[in-house]
């Protein structure tokens, strides 16, 4: 009986591995402080952590690096701000023309978009 539940978490993990804990519903808030992560967007793919591509609908967020702008701050999943220069950024974003492009090229700052917790 003990194996089922392992069993299920491997299943889970290998199959549905980004719904597990990646946001891709953001807002952008109007101050820093108020961020999850602090943005900079990249001129030069090479340059960058993360290939961003924004989607139009919310289902379409299924993969890191697909985002969904949210209108409001409570229906986000990630808080982003960007900020003026490279250094101030937690993570540098660069933005592709097609969804099959997004995705991490930097797999060491995945950690900076786990989803919230959200408040009940």
């Amino acid at each position: 009986m003990a194996l089922k539940y392992p069993a299920l978490m491997i299943f889970v993990v290998i199959f549905f591995p980004n719904k597990l804990c990646f946001a891709q519903k953001v807002y952008q808030v109007k101050y820093e402080s108020q961020a999850d992560v602090k943005i900079f967007p990249v001129k030069y793919e090479s340059q960058c952590d993360l290939k961003v591509f924004w989607v139009k609908y919310e289902s379409q967020s299924s993969k890191d690096g697909l985002w969904f702008h949210v209108e409001y701050e409570s229906q986000a999943d990630i808080n982003i701000y960007y900020v003026k220069y490279e250094s101030q950024a937690d993570l540098k974003i660069f933005y592709v023309d097609y969804e099959s492009n997004a995705g991490w090229k930097n797999k060491e700052k995945i950690q900076l978009l786990k989803r919230k917790e959200k408040k009940k």
